[in-house]
């Protein structure tokens, strides 16, 4: 299937095109043809000689519909533009190819139509001169006469030859159904229209809501009036949903194939167009069907900074149409360029951001992205619509290289200045480290240790750094080991430990450089106390109470207890359910 807008002032026939092609009528409200101009969207189709299909959305022409006709062409590859050879150029004939030219349509037809009421050659040259000089190019016409008939022949060539030219859609890129329409139907629910434009929808198929973010499920689907089982790019498709209410899904609304987009209130952009240097400080943004207010910051020459009232389903290198309704007109065309931009908060950062921007094309470029980011998930990456680079370098982070080396040497340097301020601490703490470094993820500092520098226990140490101890600590800690040399289980008590000076601080940068062992807080005994409890236990009646373990340990109860725990918790041993306890062998 090929799905064609229509375009052009109203009243200069293209709903009646329309109408003589598919034998359809396209006007669906009563008000539209009583009053014979189109309001909203309208949809028909037609096989054509040749044997394609084709769909018409049937955009109003009048300038107060200018909203709908922009619903209707965002979606849509390719335009049958309309002129009535009686009347000529008109404003919306004007406005309308601006809103072409803004989304950079390239493919097109030019149809004369009135023929018999008037010369169309005027009209026709006319018509060729403004479109040559926009994205469209020149393109080919036809004239007809919608009352006679004459010409609908040429016209269905003229058809063909335009959607032979259409390039391949895609069909396995990620699904974005911006919606035209939403209502209900008796029996089935929520239904909704719009022109898929790449990829594929099944019945069973989950999506999610742009707006909200809500899981919904493809009921049924029907294309060409057809129920249908599967839809493929490009083609025009109603989508029967199972999960959403009508009142949560409308016009501007889009349907997101799950976790491969991002949602964005702010955007940079490229502008395109005359009226470009000129825009207000607020427009309206035209994206697929949606239409939503924007506050604009110029940067550059021609970039700009859009903040939409509601974040909108984008990537890079999307077009959209800026509109300044004040002045009922085109302000300019937009690229989209990036649509996770930096905050621009200091001094000097608009004009900073701006040469950025300069370099930029609108192409996604997943090895250029990653360097202007430095680190970005490949998730993010696939999501802005660019392909990632390389492997990530944990989970799913990409690290720009020269980056990566940067941190690496940052992190050696920090490192070193906490273990000169920290003394007692035997490395500096992971979390400590990320904030540091500003890293979003504890597993990038991990991933960023190399050597002189090893990673032990949640800290990062220099690697040859050891157990060392300052001199006051290591020598509370020789004394505790000759307290301990002749009778090993009994743990000096608080008073000793504080005469000592191993308070908290001291006993923790103790442990940590396993020069005690720690049972519990406040329980410090020699490194190995626990393996040689286990061989003392193993040598009693199994299995033994803790009364007769603290006999054998020559201990106390305030050191057989936490020992006790320990050794289980090691697995040495086990606690029946007699409170009894038994030694694994």
């Amino acid at each position: 299937m090929y799905v064609v807008a229509t375009a052009g002032h109203v009243d200069h026939g293209k709903s009646t095109l329309v109408r003589l092609l598919t034998g359809m009528e396209p006007d669906r409200w009563a008000e539209e043809r009583r009053r014979g101009m189109t309001i909203d969207l309208g949809f028909a189709w037609a096989v054509l000689p040749t044997g394609e299909t084709v769909a018409f959305v049937d955009v109003p022409g009048h300038e107060r519909f200018v909203a709908n006709m922009l619903a209707g062409v965002g979606p849509v590859p390719a335009v049958m533009f309309v002129v009535a050879a009686d009347e000529g150029w008109k404003a919306q004939s004007a406005e309308h190819l601006g809103a072409l030219d803004a989304l950079g349509v390239r493919h097109g037809l030019l149809v004369i139509t009135r023929s018999d009421l008037a010369d169309p050659a005027a009209a026709q040259a006319q018509a060729q001169a403004a479109i040559g000089a926009t994205s469209l190019g020149a393109v080919p016409a036809v004239r007809v006469s919608g009352r006679t008939g004459a010409g609908m022949d040429d016209l269905r060539t003229a058809l063909h030859g335009l959607v032979a030219g259409l390039p391949p859609s895609t069909v396995d890129d990620d699904v974005r159904l911006w919606v035209d329409r939403a209502f209900t139907i008796r029996g089935a629910g929520t239904v909704v229209t719009g022109t898929l434009p790449s990829g594929q929808l099944r019945v069973g198929q989950e999506l999610v809501l742009a707006g909200s973010g809500q899981r919904v499920v493809v009921r049924g689907l029907q294309s060409l009036g057809q129920s249908v089982s599967h839809v493929q790019a490009t083609a025009r498709v109603a989508v029967n949903l199972r999960g959403v209410a009508l009142e949560d899904v409308g016009r501007g609304e889009a349907l997101l194939t799950p976790q491969r987009w991002l949602t964005t209130d702010v955007l940079d952009v490229r502008l395109r167009g005359d009226a470009a240097v000129e825009l207000p400080g607020e427009l309206a943004v035209h994206v697929g069907s949606a239409a939503v207010t924007a506050r604009v910051r110029p940067l550059g020459a021609d970039t700009a900074r859009l903040s939409l009232n509601r974040a909108l389903p984008l990537r890079i290198g999307d077009v959209a149409v800026l509109r300044d309704p004040g002045r009922r007109r085109i302000a300019a065309g937009a690229t989209v360029l990036d649509v996770r931009p930096p905050a621009l908060r200091r001094r000097g950062a608009g004009r900073a951001r701006a040469a950025v921007l300069s370099e930029m094309d609108g192409v996604p470029d997943g090895l250029a992205e990653l360097r202007r980011r430095g680190i970005v998930t490949t998730a993010d990456l696939r999501a802005m619509g660019a392909t990632p680079p390389g492997t990530p370098l944990v989970a799913d982070w990409l690290v720009d290289e020269t980056l990566r080396v940067n941190l690496a040497v940052r992190l050696t340097t920090a490192v070193t200045r906490y273990a000169t301020a920290h003394p007692l601490e035997q490395g500096e703490p992971v979390e400590v480290l990320r904030r540091e470094l500003r890293l979003p993820d504890g597993r990038l500092v991990a991933a960023l240790v190399q050597a002189p520098l090893v990673l032990r226990q949640g800290r990062v140490v220099p690697a040859d750094s050891g157990p060392a101890l300052p001199p006051d600590v290591q020598r509370a800690v020789d004394a505790v080991r000759r307290d301990l040399a002749a009778d090993p289980f009994a743990a000096p008590d608080a008073n000793r430990l504080a005469e000592l000076g191993l308070l908290v601080k001291e006993l923790g940068a103790a442990v940590r450089a396993g020069a005690l062992l720690k049972v519990a807080d406040g329980v410090v005994l020699l490194p190995g106390a626990d393996q040689q409890a286990a061989i003392l236990l193993a040598r009693l009646p199994q299995p033994f109470t803790l009364s007769e373990a603290r006999q054998a340990l020559g201990t106390s109860r305030r050191v057989a207890v936490p020992l006790m725990e320990l050794l289980a918790s090691q697995g040495r041993t086990v606690r029946l359910a007699d409170s009894r306890h038994e030694v694994v062998r």
